[in-house]
Formats: C-alpha cells, sequence, structure tokens
C-alpha cells in the first residue's frame, strides 16, 4: 500500500473516510443527519383500515373525471372478503366458524348440549387468485360421553334427589357390568371417536389440510383490494423525504458514510415489521483515493516540471449535506505515476486503436485521452484496450457532446455534465470477472482462498484517471498540430478545440493516481423478508445497491427509496393481517459501484439453494432519471409486466404505462452487464428484470448527481418515483401470491427464435461461412428451440385444465390440484435454471475462460461491455475467429436447450 495518511484510512470497523465526509467522526458535521426513516410516527398508520383511510389516493389526483385505473384481473371482485376490519366488513352471520365441532365431556346426568358449526368452504378466486381466508385455529376437543346411573335396559329415569348436584357432576368411571344398549352405546361412541381421528389425519395429509393450514397465519383478503391498496399507498412524500436523507452525506462502498447508511436501511426494515433482518459482510478487495494523490499534468520539454497542472476536483456543490463530496478517482484502479506522450483516441475501443496504429502513429508508451460513451461503453474495456495498445496510462474524459448537448446546440438545462462535472466508475473488467476480483467463484468470507493482485484477470494494469470537460480541454488544445487531423466522427463537443490526434512527438503528459488499498474490506449486504405461507422456501427476490459515488440521487438512491417504501407497504399489509403464497425477500447490497460485489458475493454463497428456490429477481438501480419507462428482463416476464403496466396511471400524459408502451412500440430489452441482476440471471439462472424511467442524460457519477438536481430537474414531483413504486409493488406481489406463477413460457420460446436470428446475422457479419475455415451451422440450436415450442404449448394446458377445474368446482380447488399446481410452478421457474452450463468447468462448463458466466443465453460478451448479448460463449468464439470452438459450443447449447424443454414433461 502506498505511504502517507490517507483519507479512507480504515478504523475498525468502518474506514474514516476523512476528507471526504469532511473530517473524522469527531467532526460537528458526523454522525450524518438522522434518518427520517426511523422516527415518523405509525399512528396514522396504525389507526387507519386499508380501504377506509381518509388520505387521498395519489393514483386519483388529477386523473380524468370517472378514470379507474383497469385491473389487472377481476379476481373474484363481488367477493364479502375485503382488506378493511372485520366489525366493519363481516357480518357476524359469514364469519367462518369453527370447522369441527367443539365437543366437551358431558355432564351424566345433564342432558346433552348439541353445538352446530356453519360449513367450511375453501374458495379460490376464479381469475386464479386465492383471496384471504380468516380462519381461527382450534384444536377439536373429542367427545366421550360417559353412561350415566340412569341407563339401563328401559332407560328409567335416575330418581330425583339420589345424589348431591356436586356428586353427580364428579366424573365416574362406569360400571364393568352394563346393559347391553349402554354396551353398544360406548361401542358406538368409540368407533365415532375412531372415524373422527381418521377424518382428521385424512384431513392432515390432504390439499384441504393443507389450504387451510397455509392461511392460518393470515386473513383471507381479497385479491382486487390488496392490489388498489399497494398502488394507493406509495407515497410521493415519504421518498422524498427518504432521498433527501440518503443523499446528505457521501457514501462510497465500505467507507463511514457507507455503513451509517446501511444501519439506515436496516432500521427501516426493522420499523416496516419485516423479518430476519439482517447485516451480511464480507470482506473484499476496495481501492481509496488519497488527498494529493491524484494529478494530470503538462510537463516542460526536460519532462522535469509541470508546466500546466488539471484541478482534477469537482467544485463544492455545496447544499444541505454533512461534510464534502468524494474525491475524483476510479475504483479499482491501478496505482502508478507514468509520463508519455498524449495520443487522443476518440472513444477507447479496439477499433480506435486499430485506426491509430494504421495510420502509422506509435502508441507505446503514450497517455491515451478518450472520452466516456460511444462505441465502447465499458469504462474498464477502454482501459483495457489501450494498455493492450502499449499505453502506460489512460485519461477518461466526460465530453458536452455525449453528456446531453451538441455543439452548437443549448444544452438542456440542468441535464448535462457542468464544465467541471466527472463522472466516477470502477475500472474493473465486470464481463470478465464479476464480484470480489480476488474470489471468482466462492464468496469472500474469513477463512476462504483469495488470489493475489497480479494473479486476478478483473483488474487492468495501467493506471487511469477520470477528468472533467473543463480540464480535457486544455490537453486536447495542446496537441493540436500533432498527429493527424481527427475524422468528424472523432469530433466531440469541447469548445474551442481543434480535433487533432496527437503522436509521440505530442507534449508529455504526466498521470499520477496513489492510492490506498484493503484486500480484505468488509462491506454490508441488508436483508429482510415476509414468509410466504404455502411455499415458504420459494422466494421473489427484491433489489437494489446502496453504495454510491458522492450522494447518489439517481444512481442509486431513487431506487433506495422506492424499494424502502414498498418494503413499507408490504410490512403494513402484514401487520394487517395479510401474507403472500411465496416469500418475498428484500436486499441492499453494498458495493455494487466496484464490480457488482455485495450482490455477486451473496449468490456465490447461496448458490444451490437460488437455483432451486429463487423464482425471481426484481432489480432496482439508477430507478428514476426520466420519465420513460424502461424494462430489461428475461422473457419470463413478458406477460405479468405487460398486466401491471396497463393498471399504472401516467396522470401527466392522461395515459396508461402500457398504452404508452405501446405507442412507443417498446418491448424487453436484454440483460447486459450493467447492474446486480447479472449474478442472479447469468450465474444462479435465477429469472430477472431491471425496471426504471429513463430520460435525457443526467451528471452520472458525479457529485452533481444530488437532492438538488432530482427536485428540481430529474423528478421534482417525485411523480415517477410513486408509479415506479406502483410497479414494483404490484410486480412483486402478482408474482409472490398469484396461485399459478404468472411466468411467459411462450414468450420465452418465441424469444429465442429472436435471439438466434440476432446471432446469425451478427456471425454472418464476421464472415460465417465466407470460405471453408468459417463453417457455422445454428441449426443445433434451432431444432432445439422446435422442441421448446412443442414442450410449451402442452406444458401450458395444465393450466387451463386447473383453472377448468377451479370454476367447475364454484370456485374450490378439488384435492391434488394443489399439490400439483406447487410443481407446476417449480417447472416453469426450473426451464431458466435448466438453461445454464453445469458442466465442471475444468471439463469446459461456462463461457470459456470466464466460467463463473454459465447461462447459455445470457451473459455479457467478452467486449461488449454493458450491452446484452445472447449466446455469449459462441460470440466470444466467433469475434475470435475459433470458428471450430464456436461449432462445438453451438452443439452443446443446442443440447441445453432440448435438455431444458424435456423437464417442462411431467405426469399430470
Amino acid at each position: 500500500m502506498p505511504s502517507g495518511k490517507s483519507q479512507y484510512d480504515p478504523a475498525p470497523p468502518i474506514p474514516t473516510y476523512d476528507e471526504a465526509i469532511h473530517g473524522s467522526s469527531s467532526d460537528a458535521n458526523w454522525p450524518p443527519p438522522r434518518s427520517p426513516i426511523d422516527d415518523r410516527p405509525d399512528a396514522e398508520r396504525e389507526a387507519q383500515s386499508l380501504l377506509t383511510s381518509s388520505r387521498s389516493r395519489p393514483s386519483d389526483r388529477g386523473l380524468p373525471n370517472g378514470y379507474r385505473p383497469p385491473h389487472v384481473e377481476s379476481d373474484d371482485e363481488d367477493s364479502q372478503w375485503s382488506l378493511a376490519s372485520d366489525e366493519e366488513y363481516e357480518p357476524e352471520d359469514s364469519r367462518v366458524r369453527q370447522d369441527i365441532e367443539e365437543l366437551d365431556i358431558e355432564d351424566p346426568l345433564n342432558g346433552p348440549e348439541l353445538r352446530s358449526g356453519s360449513q367450511w368452504r375453501k374458495r379460490i378466486g376464479l381469475s386464479l387468485s386465492l383471496p384471504r381466508w380468516r380462519w381461527r385455529w382450534r384444536l377439536p376437543r373429542m367427545t366421550v360421553r360417559l353412561p350415566r346411573e340412569s341407563d339401563g335396559a328401559n332407560g328409567a329415569a335416575a330418581e330425583p334427589g339420589s345424589e348431591s348436584r356436586t356428586t353427580r357432576r364428579r366424573c365416574k368411571f362406569p360400571k364393568v357390568q352394563m346393559s347391553n344398549s349402554a354396551s353398544l352405546l360406548l361401542v358406538g361412541r368409540l368407533l365415532a371417536v375412531i372415524l373422527v381421528m381418521g377424518f382428521l389425519y385424512l384431513l392432515f395429509m390432504s390439499d384441504v389440510f393443507n389450504n387451510i393450514t397455509r392461511r392460518i397465519g393470515g386473513q383471507m383478503f381479497d385479491p382486487e383490494s390488496v392490489r388498489t391498496f399497494v398502488q394507493n399507498s406509495v407515497d410521493p412524500q415519504r421518498m422524498q423525504d427518504t432521498l433527501k436523507h440518503l443523499t446528505s452525506y457521501a457514501h462510497i462502498a465500505g467507507t463511514e458514510g457507507d455503513y451509517a447508511l446501511a444501519m439506515d436501511v436496516r432500521n427501516s426494515f426493522l420499523k416496516s415489521g419485516l423479518e430476519d433482518v439482517t447485516v451480511d459482510e464480507y470482506n473484499v478487495y476496495l481501492n481509496y483515493p488519497k488527498a494529493g494523490g491524484r494529478a494530470v499534468e503538462i510537463m516542460s520539454e526536460d519532462g522535469k516540471k509541470a508546466k500546466w497542472s488539471a484541478k482534477i476536483e469537482e467544485d463544492e456543490v455545496g447544499g444541505e449535506t454533512a461534510g464534502r463530496q468524494t474525491f475524483v478517482f476510479h475504483g479499482h484502479s491501478k496505482s502508478g505515476d507514468v509520463k508519455g506522450p498524449l495520443i487522443y483516441a476518440n472513444y477507447g475501443s479496439r477499433e480506435d486503436f486499430k485506426r491509430l496504429h494504421d495510420s502509422g502513429i506509435d502508441t507505446q508508451g503514450a497517455i491515451a485521452l478518450v472520452r466516456y460513451y460511444g462505441s465502447q461503453g465499458d469504462r474498464a474495456l477502454k482501459v483495457k484496450a489501450a494498455e493492450m495498445a502499449g499505453f502506460a496510462g489512460c485519461i477518461i474524459y466526460s465530453d458536452p457532446a455525449d453528456d446531453g448537448f451538441l455543439k452548437g446546440e443549448p444544452a438542456p438545462k440542468g441535464r448535462f455534465m457542468p464544465a467541471d462535472g466527472v463522472q466516477r466508475g470502477a475500472v474493473s473488467l465486470m464481463s470478465w470477472v464479476v464480484g470480489d476480483v480476488l474470489t471468482p467463484g466462492w464468496a469472500s468470507k474469513p477463512g476462504q482462498p483469495r488470489e493475489k493482485l497480479t494473479q486476478t484477470k478483473g483488474l487492468v494494469q495501467i493506471p487511469s484517471i477520470p477528468l472533467a470537460w473543463r480540464d480535457a480541454q486544455i490537453l486536447l488544445q495542446h496537441i493540436e498540430g500533432f498527429g493527424d487531423p481527427c475524422p468528424s466522427e472523432w469530433q466531440g463537443g469541447v469548445p474551442e478545440v481543434q480535433w487533432w490526434s496527437g503522436n509521440s512527438s505530442s507534449p508529455i503528459v504526466r498521470l499520477k493516481n496513489e492510492q490506498d488499498e484493503n484486500e480484505q474490506q468488509p462491506i454490508w449486504n441488508i436483508y429482510a423478508k415476509i414468509s410466504g405461507i404455502e411455499q415458504n422456501e420459494k422466494s421473489i427476490i427484491v433489489g437494489n445497491h446502496r453504495d454510491a459515488w458522492s450522494f447518489g440521487a439517481t444512481d442509486p438512491g431513487s431506487g433506495t427509496a422506492v424499494m424502502l417504501e414498498v418494503a413499507r407497504i408490504f410490512g403494513d399489509l402484514v401487520a394487517r393481517g395479510w401474507r403472500p403464497l411465496r416469500t418475498i425477500e428484500f436486499m441492499s447490497w453494498d458495493a455494487e459501484e466496484y464490480n457488482l460485489i455485495g450482490s455477486t458475493e451473496f449468490v456465490e454463497n447461496n448458490m444451490d439453494a437460488l437455483r432451486k428456490n429463487a423464482f425471481a429477481y426484481i432489480n432496482l438501480d439508477s430507478a428514476v432519471s426520466g420519465t420513460e419507462f424502461h424494462a430489461a428482463a428475461s422473457p419470463m416476464f413478458n406477460k405479468i409486466l405487460q398486466h401491471v403496466l396497463d393498471r399504472v396511471h401516467d396522470r401527466n400524459r392522461n395515459a396508461t404505462l402500457g398504452e404508452l408502451w405501446k405507442q412507443r412500440g417498446a418491448s424487453l430489452e436484454g440483460l447486459g452487464a450493467g447492474s446486480d441482476y447479472v449474478a442472479f440471471q447469468d450465474m444462479a439462472g435465477t429469472s430477472s428484470i431491471d425496471i426504471r424511467f429513463e430520460g435525457e442524460r443526467y451528471p452520472y457519477h458525479s457529485s452533481y448527481d444530488s437532492f438538488d438536481w432530482m427536485s428540481n430537474v430529474g423528478d421534482p414531483e417525485f411523480a415517477y418515483h410513486t408509479l415506479l413504486g406502483q410497479v414494483l409493488a404490484l410486480l412483486a406481489l402478482e408474482l409472490a401470491d398469484r396461485p399459478i406463477l404468472p411466468f411467459d413460457l411462450l414468450a420465452y420460446a418465441l424469444s429465442l427464435g429472436r435471439y438466434l436470428g440476432d446471432l446469425w446475422k451478427w456471425g454472418e457479419s464476421k464472415g460465417a461461412n465466407a470460405d471453408t475455415t468459417k463453417r457455422f451451422n445454428v441449426d443445433p440450436i434451432r431444432d432445439a428451440i422446435k422442441k421448446v415450442e412443442a414442450a410449451v404449448i402442452e406444458f401450458d394446458k395444465w393450466e387451463d385444465k386447473w383453472s377448468q377445474s377451479v370454476m367447475s368446482a364454484n370456485g374450490w380447488e378439488p384435492n391434488g390440484l394443489g399439490r400439483q399446481r406447487c410443481e407446476y410452478n417449480a417447472k416453469m421457474a426450473d426451464f431458466e435454471t435448466g438453461l445454464l452450463d453445469l458442466e465442471f468447468p475444468a471439463f469446459g462448463g461456462g463461457v470459456p475462460n470466464r466460467t463463473q458466466f454459465v447461462h447459455v443465453i445470457f451473459g455479457p460478451q467478452l467486449w461488449s461491455g454493458y450491452d446484452e448479448a445472447y449466446f455469449p460463449a459462441i460470440r466470444d468464439a466467433i469475434d475470435a475467429g475459433e470458428w471450430g470452438l464456436a461449432q462445438n459450443i453451438t452443439n452443446k447449447v443446442g443440447a441445453i436447450i432440448a435438455k431444458a424443454a424435456s423437464g417442462l414433461a411431467w405426469d399430470q
């Protein structure tokens, strides 16, 4: 580790992060402001019933007269069961009384008292949602009527006054000698006891009993009432207050601010009444910048003195924050102090560096200056490409042309990177090694093996630093006249610049990057859940990362605010007696910005359980940066997402999100490698979806991504936070509480065909079948997809059969179908898991040379970075020109898809 006092110096259990948080924990501004999450009163929430709340409904404000959001389904809307209290909505004569007659030991001398009970009913909503049951569990008390002394052959009554009342009430054993009728009566009653016990045993072993007992923990609720409740309960003011607190101090992963925020999230989960709130610690490799440890300088001709020095740091943003913003740096960057001639290389793609090479420009030992975005979106792959081209260091700057406006056009107010704004970020090779780069494939827990920094494939080997265009302007001006004039597509939006490439004669630039490094820095994931009452081992997971490069209003604070609000709403439902069929889990990830570490380590630590029991993962990240809804997902979510969007209304546009989605011609986007869904989808085989509202570019990963930006520019009324909260709540509710898991296997089958078409076109662009050395045949995959289509058609028939059975039974689920339904759901979810290549890596399992990624359909391509790349292993092989390997992988992928299709077959 470099010497010198670090502003991120660890102080067990938390590093102090002195400069970035404006001093040590003894500073007047530390600890950070107390979270409003912990202090809000519950009186209003506890006093109101779900359907009689006096609070106005956010989804109704500003709606056209008479507008009512469409239902996902009708779900037995005439049901007497609601979310209101018993006294208000449930008359006494309609309540479910005791299931089995409660019988006492009778007074031998007093006549029997007959008790009658209403018939218990088990009914399933005809729209495939189970209503909530109000059912009081009581252990049945068996009746054994002892013969009276007056019982005789003629049935004569005992003489009055022959015994005292006390004596008559005393329990006596029957005499050995009894009349024939008394003996028959006793035998009959014993047989009755046996029959009752036998009936209870059969009831216990049957689906009827299972359907009763799964409702013991919760009352019966009308599904449509639950949907309406969660929609109307999303509170924009709460989310605004939460986000203001989340952004009140910087919280880079593993720092004091991050730990404080972790405790805030934990306390919020506890306050919401969630179960099993857990702090899960991992020890991972992180780096932090040092005060005075970074420099970009133009040197004198002899290279000994600096003629000009970049400011590096952003101007102070100010606002209501506890301490200053964080230093400018790249996470997981290489330490170093290097000098070389400056050369401009456009977006820093391999093609850009090849163009320089083809132009005869010597790049060995030079310093690369490249801009963000463009043809190579992944900043880590920019640095890696520069390293492979022989550069000694790499500077990445934010160009105005890529941050919201073009040269000569007016800049949208607030929606661009200011001249001093800097995009921080990690330069670990996420598409090569994901998670802690020193423990690829296993969790970073104490006692586990760790690679050395020189061994891992996940780190670049040249230093890098981000820069504002204010500083990049000076650098670009100093290489005018050196090298070649840049073509138009290489010219950015920095004003007052003549665009030249530079060459080995360019001015010498120094890049200094000294940092603190900790190979086992603690980070903290926070978990909580609501247990299901039918399949509590099966889970729907909602996740959002918590750490940010600075204040992080959009990334990830907007997602955190939405997730905590939805967790509060579900906690409120649980407090009223509601429970889902399947478990809902909420997870706050740490160190996502450093390479998706928190979520990946969790998945690696729980891989077998996730592959078996995790039905779905819903991801939030940069959740709200505009007004246009987007979703990237497995095709499994195609149908249910459309249903949810159809009932969420955007009052600013007077249309549902579903209508706006269709007007845009939008569809589910592919899952790339940009957020915490990667480990779930690509490693555990858990069907995943990422939801968000997007707009124009925002000041991404800079200190300007603040609460002031969100409240003035991004989402001033928090209207789109509210809409996303409704989408998230409804999506989680449908996945966790529908009897039939609402996955869309048919959409998956059709999407596979489309993905194969994309692969074929891409292969042709790379020269597939152009000559005998580039043979490429996709028939094995095409044939397997046909098997999937046929299997899905047969598989879906059971759902129709189940629906008809329930309807014909007047809403009851006949015995035996409940267990089959659970099996049907599991097989649906297992189809995604069946698309994993689980062969041992040493024998070819997973993507070659990147064996953490085992999904044969989804995953990042080696050089695609954040972009989706269907059939990543095949693409890697073709990109490397290894056509024989590409064909072998194609054959293997076809076999895996065909096997997944066969997994849908079952005895019905």
